[in-house]
Parts: structure tokens; sequence; C-alpha cells
């Protein structure tokens, strides 16, 4: 309550002031400001939660992209594998197939040798019959055998001439 005088006229102005209104005006502000500083809190905890979900996100992708980036790593190193472990059986079988032939040709080579050299004996064993039996063979003039031997890929030609001077 407060008084207040006048000096200079018959006015006087009491004014009496309730302190139980100026509480509760008091009070009002203080709950609204209360309230302004809850919503203020709800906003700010919204754009905390906003922020966190956002950086969550960024750390699961993150996540993902090196898990996927190491997967990607694993298949290249297996498919690199693989294609070495192929190139190494094409190899092998390159090398097996090239021995093979190797072998086949040689045994070729051997049983061709063979066959000429057993037709080259059985022309050899015909000259010395013929050259035995000829020179047994007494005869008044005197005559001469020439040769004349033509090899081939198959077979031995060996021709033999009497030649009487």
């Amino acid at each position: 309550m407060g008084v207040r005088f006048c000096t200079e006229g018959n006015v006087i102005l009491i004014v009496i002031e309730d302190t139980e209104e100026i509480t509760a005006l008091k009070k009002k502000k203080k709950e609204k400001q209360k309230q302004k500083e809850k919503e203020n809190l709800g906003e700010r905890i919204k754009a905390a939660q906003k922020i966190q979900a956002w950086w969550r996100g960024t750390l699961v992708r993150r996540t993902l992209l090196h898990a996927a980036l190491r997967a990607w790593i694993i298949q290249c190193w297996w498919r690199l594998t693989l294609e070495r472990l192929l190139q190494k059986k094409r190899r092998e079988a390159l090398i097996s197939y090239a021995h093979t032939e190797r072998a086949v040709v040689k045994l070729q080579s051997l049983v061709r040798m063979w066959r000429v050299h057993w037709r080259y004996c059985q022309v050899l064993n015909a000259i010395y019959v013929i050259r035995c039996h000829w020179q047994c063979h007494n005869c008044q003039t005197c005559a001469l055998l020439r040769g004349h031997c033509v090899v081939t890929a198959t077979h031995l030609q060996f021709h033999i001439e009497i030649i009487n001077p």
C-alpha cells in the first residue's frame, strides 16, 4: 500500500497496491516464461533429435559403404583367384597335350624308321642272295651288277641291273 501526497493542490492521491495481485502477475509472467522455455526446450530437443538421427544415418551409411567396399574387394580378389586357377589348369592341360603329341610323333617316327629299316634289311638280304647266286654262277663273260636305290616316305625301291660288257 502506498500513499502519495501532492503538495500543490487539494488533491490527494492515495494508491493502494495489492501485493497479492502483484505476486499473481509475477507468477503469471514466470509461468509464461517457463512455458516459453519448455517450448524452446522442446524445440531444442526436437532439433537435437533430428541432428542425432542425421548423424546415426550418416554412421550407418558410412558403415554400409565400408562393408560394400570390403565385399567388392573380396569379390574382385576371388574372381582374380578363379581366373588364375583357370589359367593354371589351361596351362597344365596345354603342357599335357604337348607332351602327349610329342610322344605320339616320336612313336610314329620310330615306327616309320623301324619299317624303313626292316624294308632296307629285306632288300639287302635279297641283294646278298642275288649276289651269292650270281657269284656262284659260272659265266664265260664277265657281267657287272649295277644297283639303284630310291627311298620314299612309305617304302624303299631298289633296282639291280646286270650289265654285260
